[in-house]
């Protein structure tokens, strides 16, 4: 096959077909009609000499050849993609989306500051932030479906980069005016409050089971919640959760909640920024990476 004569279009329909895993939906995206887009997919069909896809009731399924053409051609289109852009960014003036992939505690904590931020310096640069737990966020990285992530851990392997954003601890959170929250909190009288454990907030909190567990002392978990329902529940009821500071002061501006000191030390609480090395140099992404900093500098 010669470069030359090849149609670089049809890379770009592959790459829509491999991501949607619809025809439909990926002629929605590029803005063509669903026998334009059968035409290309035949066409790349024929030139590689292979199905490419195939219909299933999950929708179109790779192919092995398919599966490894993926990477190469989404990296290939994304590089030719940065190379294109403007090599300066202005803010004022620039029309783009981001997508930003953010675990609870940026969805919480950072979000507005990160909001208010970009729409004071870039009226017309949107976001769109993602839940991070339902999503595999080092694979859209790669693919360059996801700007940033946020995420409570450093970057796995050397093709990401990372910076720490901020650094926090846990509390112990009660009802306004609980007793336990009246005088300082201690392994006895913390073990001894029903516990109610966040369900989505994916925190490590084994240090508290081995602090107790040192005193012979266990706790008593009497319910299980979401971080949306937490300060509802603990509002209306005597139980104890373990959150982190920030998102519990964010949560005491709309429910009647107090924040208490553990009986124990706890680890750090990390929030980092995580990107794909690509975009280190490039001015859109570094300005989209000086607005989360001036976001979590605020806390």
């Amino acid at each position: 096959m010669r470069l030359r004569t090849f149609d670089l279009n049809l890379l770009v329909v592959f790459d829509a077909v491999l991501r949607e895993r619809s025809v439909t939906k990926a002629g929605d995206k590029l803005g063509l009609s669903q026998p334009a887009m059968s035409h290309a997919l035949n066409r790349l069909r024929w030139l590689l000499k292979d199905q490419l896809f195939v219909r299933t009731p999950e929708g179109m399924m790779p192919t092995p050849r398919a599966e490894n053409l993926a990477e190469p051609i989404s990296r290939a289109l994304i590089d030719l993609q940065l190379t294109l852009d403007p090599e300066d960014f202005v803010p004022e003036e620039a029309h783009r989306r981001f997508v930003v992939a953010v675990n609870n505690y940026a969805a919480l904590v950072l979000a507005g500051p990160l909001f208010r931020a970009c729409s004071a310096m870039a009226p017309n640069v949107s976001l769109s932030l993602r839940p991070s737990g339902t999503l595999d966020v080092f694979e859209m990285l790669d693919r360059g479906e996801l700007d940033l992530a946020i995420l409570g851990r450093q970057a796995p392997v050397a093709r990401f980069s990372s910076q720490m954003l901020m650094e926090d601890y846990y509390v112990a959170v009660t009802r306004r005016g609980h007793p336990m929250a009246q005088q300082p909190m201690t392994h006895d009288s913390f073990a001894a409050l029903p516990q109610l454990v966040i369900s989505s907030s994916g925190d490590d909190l084994g240090f508290v089971d081995a602090e107790l567990e040192a005193r012979s002392l266990a706790r008593s978990v009497a319910a299980e919640a979401p971080y949306l329902s937490a300060g509802a529940v603990l509002t209306q009821s005597d139980m104890v959760a373990v959150m982190g500071r920030q998102i519990a002061q964010e949560f005491s501006r709309v429910h009647a909640i107090e924040l208490t000191r553990l009986p124990f030390p706890s680890p750090p609480l990390s929030s980092v920024m995580v990107w794909h090395s690509r975009f280190d140099d490039h001015p859109a992404h570094k300005w989209l990476r000086d607005a989360v900093l001036a976001a979590a500098a605020q806390f």
